[in-house]
């Protein structure tokens, strides 16, 4: 009897390339959707006309798309890559497929920022930076848990980011208990679900930083992420110090997450998820895997938002619509492929 032909995976660049092709196509869609409809030949126009400097024929169609789909499609895009890069390092370095952004206290720290800006009635800007700072105090309350331990091991460095993560969240929960329900409460609550329904450019400024310095860094170290996955032993005996490696590339996460969760809240799951379908397609070399990860998590929350702002006349909060659609969609991948959803070579 013939034994039944595996199905090989495509190459890891053609698949870095298609999924660069399939964002393209996502983000192309986002915009032509929403309650003023908008033709994909009119988009294809309106955004040439912006590099071109054509004199603007239908400003309806040109403030919907340019000012205000196209700096929210920007903007999930920007933390939906985030995040699940985010999600693919910290996997990797603590060797666990259950290590998620959520697990290092960032989150946590952002959240809490973010909402005592919104607690004390300060703008906008407050509220980003607030959430940034609180995210970068969280891994330094984490560093300075793991201080002065032998190599500051990765155990050390989970448990110091869950009593970090309880610390501001009970903080959050405070305020929440202390807000005035009838307008800061309901604030608090709508940017903790997550959301990119207040996209600005600005925003997008503020977001691409972070998250471009964070990626930049992943992007270099992708070779020694490799390493650390093997363990630490494999890693000094190729000549690679872990601890140092380990703290650089924690922080180049905490840089992403707390800038993504500066400009929209916490978005959970994507950190989670998109890793694991990632690594399913292109396997665990992080070489491909890094950027595979960001365009696939960029491609994901776009389409994950398009949905949030057409499916009802309100604004479904992203954290809501992530948690909808990841839990299910994870229990499959865990049913379907538990044997080799991280061991695969």
């Amino acid at each position: 009897m013939r034994a039944p032909r595996r199905t090989l995976p495509p190459a890891p660049r053609t698949s870095v390339l298609v999924t660069a092709v399939l964002l393209v196509v996502v983000c192309l869609a986002a915009l032509t959707v929403g309650r003023y409809a908008v033709p994909l030949p009119h988009v294809v126009r309106i955004l040439l006309g912006q590099v071109t400097g054509a004199p603007v024929t239908d400003q309806t169609g040109h403030d919907v798309v340019v000012l205000v789909r196209l700096p929210r499609i920007l903007l999930a895009a920007l933390v939906g890559g985030g995040l699940s890069v985010g999600g693919v390092a910290l996997q990797a370095i603590f060797r666990n497929p259950l290590v998620s952004p959520q697990i290092i206290g960032v989150s946590s720290g952002a959240s809490f920022g973010g909402a005592l800006a919104l607690f004390l009635g300060l703008g906008t800007g407050f509220l980003v930076g607030g959430a940034f700072v609180f995210g970068l105090l969280a891994l330094g309350i984490v560093f300075l848990v793991t201080v002065g331990r032998a190599g500051a091991p990765m155990l050390m460095i989970v448990l110091g980011g869950v009593v970090t993560g309880s610390f501001f969240s009970a903080l959050v929960s405070m305020l929440t208990y202390l807000a005035n329900p009838y307008d800061t409460l309901p604030a608090i609550v709508f940017w903790l679900l997550g959301s990119v329904a207040s996209a600005t450019f600005g925003k997008v400024l503020v977001c691409v930083v972070p998250v471009g310095i964070g990626l930049v860094v992943l992007l270099v170290l992708r070779w020694r992420i490799n390493v650390l996955s093997l363990g630490d032993d494999d890693a000094r005996a190729v000549g690679v110090t872990p601890g140092p490696v380990r703290w650089t590339v924690l922080g180049a996460v905490t840089l992403i997450v707390a800038g993504a969760v500066a400009v929209s809240g916490v978005i959970s799951w994507v950190g989670l998820v998109v890793p694991h379908l990632a690594r399913m397609w292109v396997g665990p070399d992080h070489r491909f895997l890094v950027p595979l990860s960001f365009l696939l998590g960029a491609a994901y929350l776009v389409a994950i938002d398009t949905l949030a702002r057409s499916l009802t006349a309100g604004e479904i909060p992203l954290g809501v619509l992530t948690s909808l659609v990841g839990a299910p969609v994870f229990f499959v991948l865990l049913r379907r492929h538990r044997d080799r959803i991280w061991d695969r070579a």
